[in-house]
């Protein structure tokens, strides 16, 4: 005889053992079938539109880089070319002068544009956007005119030298070496740069420096504990990109280039003068892969605001 139901006491019926395996072997949930169409079509949509970066990407990075990277071991040193820009004296103090004026120059532009763009973006008087304009029109300026300019200022009949002439009897002429190399890629750089330490200094927040004030920080604690860390991001990026303009840079090193030794001028030399097409090669993808390191790290630190570039 079965269980008997006492009245008034409903009774419960536990599923058995076999029962509850078998419900608990399929999903826990399913997702509806509308939802996975609106999925796949976002996929697609999202495809086709990384499609032509991706195009472009390929035909203008990655293939042109793995091409070098090949052509750069078919020459009669084979893939030790890569190894030479170490080993050859040479190719060597090229890179070390190369990476040097980057380094100084991004330094310097840096604290003349972080300066002037802060100033600029504060304290408005009449002549204001003149200023700016005159301070960033460079930026149409290809890198010929540059070195034409610096000729110009600091050449053989520059004014630099026709002046110290007259004063001190001698002719100071540095156009033609790596501080004449210097002063144009400074000139070259402090436009982009100052645009983007403005456009920073704009959203930085002046109640946090009257706090600072207010607590008794100095003129000079405030710069360094709250304008420098609220502007870092844009030094970083402005930074990034001065180096690799100054590394890769060929058009001002070009015309300056009576006693000046930087890689692209050896690459150019390499090239033309000698013919070695592998050695160009491999220093060409060298120099691309230090720059293309160079602004990973940056936009690393800088939070994502760096294009990374080779």
């Amino acid at each position: 005889m079965g269980p008997r139901v006492k009245p008034g006491v409903t009774a419960q019926i536990f599923p058995s053992p076999r029962a509850s395996s078998c419900e608990t072997r399929g999903p826990i949930f399913s997702v509806p079938e509308e939802t996975t169409t609106k999925m796949q079509r976002e996929t697609r949509r999202l495809i086709l539109l990384l499609l032509p970066a991706g195009i472009f990407f390929s035909a203008f990075f990655l293939i042109p880089m793995a091409e070098l990277f090949l052509i750069g071991g078919t020459g009669k040193e084979g893939w030790a070319a890569y190894a030479s820009i170490i080993t050859n004296r040479n190719y060597f103090n090229s890179l070390l002068a190369t990476l040097g004026v980057a380094v100084l120059t991004t330094i310097v532009t840096l604290i003349i544009s972080g300066i002037s763009g802060v100033f600029l973006q504060r304290h408005k008087f009449p002549g204001n956007g003149t200023l700016v304009a005159m301070l960033t029109f460079p930026l149409a300026f290809p890198g010929v005119v540059i070195g034409f300019m610096v000729i110009m200022l600091a050449g053989r009949q520059g004014l630099i030298g026709t002046v110290s002439e007259a004063l001190t009897g001698d002719k100071i002429v540095f156009a033609y070496s790596l501080a004449g190399l210097f002063m144009g890629y400074v000139y070259f750089s402090i436009p982009r740069t100052i645009l983007t330490v403005m456009a920073a200094a704009e959203k930085l927040d002046p109640k946090l420096e009257e706090a600072a004030r207010s607590l008794g920080a100095s003129p000079f604690r405030v710069v360094v504990d709250v304008i420098i860390p609220g502007l870092k991001p844009a030094f970083i990026s402005a930074g990034a990109i001065c180096f690799a303009t100054a590394v890769g840079a060929f058009g001002t090193a070009f015309t300056l280039a009576a006693k000046i030794n930087v890689l692209p001028m050896v690459i150019y030399t390499e090239f033309t003068l000698s013919a070695n097409i592998a050695m160009a090669a491999a220093l060409s993808f060298v120099l691309g892969a230090v720059t293309w390191i160079v602004l990973a790290l940056a936009r690393t630190a800088a939070g994502g605001t760096v294009a990374a570039a080779g």
